[in-house]
């Protein structure tokens, strides 16, 4: 399974020869720094921990630091874990975008959505709230009764309610890979991923589609 660790940066559009526009996500997408390789022998699986984003050691925890330490690596910010790595690498190399992805392959986008705060239910679970003539006063943007009075006589598991909204880990599946600028370590994604501009995203092969074995 291939992956990269990356960065969000915004959203565009490309043009094909024909002149036919495409709506595409720009990801910075390294390069990463291989930091570990676990192996079946001694960690009980398959797996590489890619690192993106340097930061300065004074900014890291201990535990962090000295991981970093003990295999020779600087600090980043960001790093992630992929099992079963189909790329042959080994601790200290350094992944670039080409060496995973190519134009007209299928990949999935894993961030964190876009935070929204509190908010009621007619936002949040798109309630219709309640009706504004007919003697209905103070009674907007209310959800209604949530339960029986006597029989149960509590609130059902799992109720839509008023609360946090956004900010939800999402996968967004098949996406599909316009353009590949391994110069300036960026992917041209079609279509939207989750997150806003500047936030951490994960970009790997797609499940539902993965790349063909030469």
């Amino acid at each position: 399974m291939l992956g990269l660790l990356g960065k969000k940066l915004g959203q565009t559009r490309v043009y094909n020869s024909d002149g036919t526009a495409t709506s595409v996500t720009v990801v910075e997408c390294g390069p990463n720094h291989v930091v570990q390789c676990k192996t079946p022998d001694t960690d009980g699986y398959s797996a590489v921990q890619l690192a993106f984003d340097p930061q300065k050691d004074q900014r890291l925890t201990k535990p962090t630091l000295g991981h970093f330490s003990k295999h020779k690596t600087t600090g980043f910010k960001r790093i992630r874990e992929f099992r079963d790595f189909t790329l042959d690498v080994k601790s200290g190399d350094v992944v670039k975008v080409e060496d995973c992805f190519d134009e007209g392959d299928f990949v999935d986008a894993i961030g964190l959505t876009k935070g929204r705060g509190f908010q009621g239910v007619m936002k949040r679970w798109n309630f219709s709230g309640g009706r504004a003539t007919h003697g209905a006063k103070g009674w907007k943007r209310r959800p209604g009764s949530i339960g029986s009075g006597s029989t149960p006589g509590w609130v059902a598991k799992g109720k839509k309610m008023p609360g946090h909204m956004g900010q939800a880990r999402r996968t967004i599946q098949s996406l599909k890979v316009v353009k590949v600028r391994g110069e300036d370590n960026l992917l041209l994604i079609k279509g939207a991923i989750p997150g806003a501009a500047g936030d951490y995203v994960v970009i790997r092969e797609a499940v539902k589609k993965p790349k063909k074995k030469a």
